[in-house]
């Protein structure tokens, strides 16, 4: 048995594997799952976006629907500024998760571009 006291690592040990585990490594994973989703589900939403936008397409073929080119560009520049905002909202978020938020953003541009 060893009869040592093991002696906590003072907290302002930057190299501690107390303190990276918890400021730097978990942030990092949770920005990694956070943008490897994002990137998937964007990926998802342009296939479903695409597949409408076709169907829309041929309507307008067959003479069922009739679409002007400034109503398909206005529906586009919509989706792209929600697309901002979300991509936004989700970096501010990581960011708050430590105190600097780097490892959070970092772990979420390596999941996106992992995705």
């Amino acid at each position: 048995m060893n009869t040592h006291p093991v002696e906590a690592a003072p907290s302002s040990d930057i190299f501690s594997s107390t303190f990276l585990i918890g400021n730097v490594g978990a942030p990092f994973v949770i920005g990694l799952a956070v943008g490897y989703f994002t990137k998937k589900m964007l990926r998802t939403a342009l296939f479903l976006g695409g597949t409408v936008i076709v169907l829309l397409f041929v309507a307008e073929y067959y003479d069922i629907i009739d679409i002007t080119d400034e109503r398909l560009q206005h529906a586009a520049t919509a989706a792209t500024e929600a697309a901002k905002s979300s991509g936004g909202f989700l970096v501010d978020r990581l960011t708050s998760i430590t105190s600097k938020g780097v490892s959070g953003v970092g772990g979420f541009f390596v999941g996106f571009k992992l995705g």
